[in-house]
């Protein structure tokens, strides 16, 4: 190993999502320096690395990894700086890589993070939409059973949804947001930091139509708000589905299955079923 005065171990390094203005001074250096680079894509590297005047060896590292590589890697970082690369953002956000990092780690190996451009929050900033509390849910199925499951999952998660689509899953994607989660407010965000940067916000229903048979260009991320907070149940809303209810139940059974519909206490329910009952 050459002493570039980079400490051995492995380095995640950001990497613009668009803009190459966005990579910092300590990635670049750091690239520049390391003994080798681990590239999701060794050919889109190649240009980030051209941009910085750098010349490193490479090789390819992504969710195909064999055992065998990982172990290769892991016995070098004792003697080397090596540095892991995803296409463009930040390593292991909706990437490979958490292997490696708890392998290294598990090995008394130093891991350094050079932080920088994440699409996921870049988004977020722009979609003004709540950031108090978020979940990032990486890619959803592309099956529909296997999507709508996902989203079922996660339909009472008080948070807003962050979540990476490609272009021609975007309307199908949307749609079935719509069908879910309902009127939410939410956002698509396209090309962040490049030339034609794009957010447009609405709610689900709009956004799905929008983009319905359309296949646009560019790396997207979807931003759904969290869930509307529920209007309380009125006494005549209460009192209609009592009425249907009690012709079928008893008073508790049918407040029971009222309050559950409502999302209201039972004790309500029940006060009123009891009213309806006597009268």
């Amino acid at each position: 190993m050459m002493d570039k005065g980079l400490a051995p171990g492995l380095h995640i390094v950001a990497t613009p999502i668009g803009n190459l203005g966005d990579l910092s001074s300590r990635a670049a250096e750091t690239l520049r320096n390391v003994d080798l680079i681990l590239a999701e894509d060794t050919r889109i590297t190649a240009k980030l690395l051209a941009h910085i005047r750098a010349k490193v060896p490479m090789v390819r590292y992504d969710d195909h990894a064999s055992d065998q590589q990982r172990n290769s890697i892991i016995a070098r970082l004792g003697s080397e700086a090596i540095a892991l690369v995803s296409d463009a953002g930040t390593p292991l956000i909706s990437d490979p890589g958490y292997k490696l990092v708890r392998e290294a780690r598990a090995a008394g190996h130093r891991v350094h993070t050079v932080p920088g451009p994440c699409a996921a929050i870049a988004a977020l900033t722009l979609a003004g939409l709540p950031t108090d509390r978020f979940l990032f849910l990486g890619f959803l199925p592309s099956k529909a059973k296997a999507r709508s499951d996902a989203i079922t999952e996660i339909a009472g998660v008080r948070a807003t949804l962050v979540m990476y689509e490609s272009g021609p899953r975007l309307g199908t994607t949307l749609e079935a947001l719509a069908e879910r989660l309902g009127p939410r407010d939410a956002a698509v965000a396209r090309e962040i930091t490049k030339l034609h940067e794009e957010c447009i916000a609405g709610t689900l229903a709009e956004l799905a139509n929008r983009y319905a048979g359309g296949t646009p260009k560019g790396e997207i991320v979807i931003i759904v708000g969290p869930p509307l907070e529920p209007h309380p149940a009125s006494n005549e809303t209460i009192d209609k589905l009592l009425d249907d209810a009690l012709a079928r139940l008893s008073p508790s059974r049918a407040a029971a299955e009222v309050a559950e519909q409502l999302n209201i206490p039972r004790k309500r329910a029940y006060a009123r079923a009891l009213e309806l009952s006597r009268k």
